[in-house]
């Protein structure tokens, strides 16, 4: 019932054979990004909060190589025609919409002086789109690990995270917060990456318990929402911040909230409710991993999706059921936890269960879901994996 992943050897092997049918020589270069799913520590990753993401087993492959002109050419399995770009010049918004997360990167580089050469590239991917696993912050850290090869300047992991970032700013218009990127560029094998989103440290937290096991469940659904969704909520906390009085969220507690509710909307202060609650959710479930109290983390997870459901207001029926099945199946049938992650109006849930009964779990998951929608949601398992990097041969 769990869709498989394929290896990263063997999605690499795939890229570079594409690579070399559809450019007609060898790719010298392969470089590979993972997505990733949060944990716990949602829509708080631009305010200063904690976040605990950690890098799955889906990625992106580039396979490249240097074709000693001025242009990037770089083609997709979604689009094999490709895009043609300098890469000695500023670089501008155009089409396809798709390049402009390469183009962003590209920039970045020019902007520290770093120069581009051509090159030829075939992108694969195992990322379902738009299932809320970053895998525009996978392209993004997998060009700019394949333009640290090509180049031979290799970049500091935070600052390859934060020029991935302003790439997505900049290029696909899109105001993310840090958590994305970082959790691709720092993923580690067996470990969950916390992210201090106001200083940018990061720890790595040990997830290597063989008898748990965490669920991801697209829904296969994107609600696009009128009032513009994702900008729509980073302004509300904005809104909330400034009326608090207070410079960054970590300085507000719970107090400081309620002592300033009337001078809030009463969304605004719904908003607001969430980031502070969710800091603290997020920094105990970090305390519960690792004092290895599950059952508080499985609590911690469903305050967080119960939260993200009644005052961010960015789930939707779909995500609601996965999570509803998933707490009724309980830890008498192996669940722990369960959430959205990600920005949410779709994308995917979260499960943490006994690695034991996941079969069980997907299939009652997937059953149930399937009576209600019509159509089955994609399950599969994922253990924290390795970041950004090289694929040598």
């Amino acid at each position: 019932m769990l869709s498989p992943n394929s290896t990263t050897q063997s999605l690499a092997q795939h890229a570079r054979a594409i690579f070399r049918e559809h450019f007609g020589n060898d790719a010298t270069h392969v470089a590979v990004a993972p997505g990733r799913v949060n944990l716990i520590g949602e829509h708080i990753d631009y305010c200063d909060g904690f976040v605990l993401p950690f890098a799955i087993e889906r990625m992106v492959v580039i396979a490249a190589a240097p074709n000693g002109s001025s242009e990037a050419r770089v083609a997709t399995a979604f689009d094999p025609e490709g895009a043609v770009f300098s890469v000695t010049e500023d670089q501008k918004i155009a089409d396809p919409k798709w390049s402009n997360y390469l183009r962003g990167v590209v920039q970045g580089f020019r902007n520290r002086g770093i120069a581009v050469p051509g090159f030829d590239a075939f992108i694969v991917s195992s990322l379902p789109g738009g299932a809320g696993l970053s895998s525009s912050a996978a392209l993004e850290c997998a060009v700019a690990t394949l333009l640290e090869s090509l180049t031979g300047v290799k970049l500091e992991t935070r600052e390859k995270a934060l020029l991935a970032q302003k790439a997505e700013h900049d290029f696909a218009g899109v105001p993310c917060g840090i958590m994305d990127q970082f959790a691709s560029a720092f993923g580690k094998d067996g470990q969950l990456v916390l992210i201090d989103c106001r200083s940018t440290d990061v720890e790595l937290v040990p997830f290597t318990d063989p008898s748990l096991t965490i669920l991801v469940s697209n829904t296969k659904v994107s609600h696009e929402l009128s009032d513009g969704g994702y900008a729509a909520r980073r302004r509300s906390t904005e809104d909330g911040l400034a009326a608090i009085g207070k410079s960054s969220w970590r300085d507000v507690s719970p107090e400081d909230l309620e002592s300033a509710s009337s001078a809030m909307s009463e969304v605004t202060f719904r908003r607001s409710r969430h980031v502070v609650g969710e800091i603290t959710r997020t920094m105990g479930a970090v305390d519960a991993l690792k004092q290895g109290s599950f059952s508080k983390l499985g609590q911690l997870m469903y305050e967080s999706h119960n939260s993200l459901r009644d005052d961010f207001e960015v789930s939707c029926p779909e995500l609601d059921h996965l999570v509803a099945t998933a707490s009724e199946i309980g830890t008498a049938g192996g669940v722990i936890g369960a959430r959205m992650t990600g920005g949410g109006f779709g994308g995917s849930t979260v499960t943490l269960c006994e690695t034991a009964k996941a079969e069980a779990i997907a299939a009652a998951l997937v059953k149930s879901y399937e009576a209600t929608f019509g159509f089955a949601p994609e399950i599969f398992s994922s253990r924290p994996a390795e970041g950004a990097r090289i694929i040598e041969d």
